[in-house]
């Protein structure tokens, strides 16, 4: 599981009624596992225009660095990366998927596109979306493909 270091602000705060507050960067990894959520993320990225299988083998090679990835769906000017993401809230979850275009960047030799669109929905949502008939079906199949 990936984690975001965070910074408590303020005033240490109590947990459950009477314990006594924890000092700064001191973490209760029981509480944490029982706070801990699945998010589903679609990060949209675009920009100029790119072969159709650099877009591919640059998607792939992310998806096989980061094996989280669920499904990509490209063309030469825009991408979609749909995937679960295990974090504390959707804040975390949010960071996590905005980071991820930019850091992996080089190393999966992504094309030099901005996100125009992120969506993080907590599980409960995306399920009850689906069962509705609203929204994405389940990622299947899983990997990359075209639009």
């Amino acid at each position: 599981m990936r984690r975001l270091a965070s910074v408590q602000l303020g005033s240490p705060q109590r947990r459950n009624g009477d314990q006594k507050p924890t000092a700064a960067g001191e973490s209760d990894h029981r509480e944490e596992a029982q706070t801990s959520r699945l998010w589903h993320v679609t990060l949209s990225v675009a920009g100029v225009e790119v072969p159709l299988a650099d877009v591919r083998r640059s998607l792939e090679q992310l998806a096989h660095d980061h094996p989280f990835l669920l499904t990509s769906r490209y063309a030469n000017d825009h991408a979609e990366i749909r995937y679960w993401e295990e974090a504390r809230d959707l804040h975390d979850a949010a960071a996590v998927a905005l980071r991820l275009w930019g850091e992996h960047r080089a190393t999966a030799k992504l094309p030099p596109w901005e996100i125009v669109g992120l969506e993080v929905i907590g599980r409960e949502t995306y399920h009850q979306r689906v069962a509705e008939g609203y929204g994405p079906p389940p990622a299947v199949p899983v990997g990359v493909h075209p639009f």
